[in-house]
């Protein structure tokens, strides 16, 4: 089995801390890579939260009622005072990301962002973030640098977010539009500056161009060319702002090879071209 994982306190130690509203006490990550079977029998109740997330495979859950399967793209959240028993097995590919946490403002927030106290499981979709914030924690408190334990607050809410927009949204498209908007963004973050057709991107995904379109505008506002034009005047400001290049090599750098086209899209986006922009800053 590999895993990562931190704590605050020693490993296993159930922390309770209502002195601060929110608290993270412990973050990790494990998948199964030769042990057919990883077993959690916990018959005494921890006094704090575990929020768990199956980022892929799946796990199997046992509760009064028998076994519940809880597949990709779940969280199971344990309150306080709830026996764990959860069984996962090498042949369903499990990977699982987990965080502990307490304070006196857990239920409220959790309240707040949807996660109802009838509900122990819940479907937030596959979001790349969920991954990347969990990851941030395991580092935070392996490193313990300054202000730690405000960025692990931070990334936790971060994490409670994602879940209640998505709960809210995802009454209206199905998780897989959700996610495949969700990739795209980042994507498009990452790639910005390279030449990105949006018929060959949607293709390569196994995607209809029109359908992602008409997807990707229906939960960002915004059409995916939109969505990149507006990356790349925001990063030509930057620019612009920040540094002693010129007009050409600022198209260049944010993904345009004619700087007279940039210079209309900038306009068009800004009101001023770059040139007038720069002589508005000095």
């Amino acid at each position: 089995m590999y895993t990562n994982s931190a704590y605050i306190g020693e490993m296993h130690e159930d922390i309770v801390d209502t002195s601060k509203p929110i608290l993270v006490t412990a973050a990790g990550y494990f998948r199964l890579e030769k042990t057919p079977v990883f077993e959690t029998v916990r018959p005494e109740p921890r006094g704090d939260y575990q929020l768990l997330y199956i980022s892929s495979g799946k796990l199997h859950l046992y509760e009064e009622d028998g076994e519940r399967i809880v597949t990709k793209g779940n969280m199971i959240l344990f309150r306080p005072r709830y026996p764990q028993f959860y069984n996962i097995y090498l042949e369903d590919k499990p990977e699982t990301y987990w965080v502990h946490f307490t304070g006196s403002d857990v239920d409220t927030l959790l309240d707040y962002y949807g996660m109802s106290k009838d509900e122990k499981v819940f479907f937030t979709g596959t979001s790349p973030d969920y991954q990347w914030l969990y990851k941030q924690m395991i580092q935070e408190l392996q490193l313990c640098r300054v202000n730690y334990e405000d960025l692990l607050n931070m990334n936790l809410r971060h994490i409670f977010l994602i879940i209640n927009r998505f709960l809210k949204e995802g009454t209206e498209l199905d998780s897989d539009a959700l996610n495949e908007v969700e990739r795209a963004t980042h994507y498009f973050n990452e790639n910005y500056n390279q030449n990105i057709c949006i018929k060959d991107y949607a293709a390569d995904r196994h995607m209809s161009d029109c359908w992602f379109n008409r997807t990707f505008k229906k939960v960002t506002k915004v059409t995916p060319i939109q969505y990149i034009i507006s990356l790349r005047i925001t990063s030509a400001i930057n620019l612009l702002e920040n540094t002693d290049h010129n007009i050409k090599q600022i198209a260049s750098m944010v993904g345009y090879d004619d700087e007279y086209y940039f210079s209309r899209l900038s306009k068009k986006s800004t009101g001023l071209s770059p040139t007038a922009y720069r002589k508005k800053l000095k």
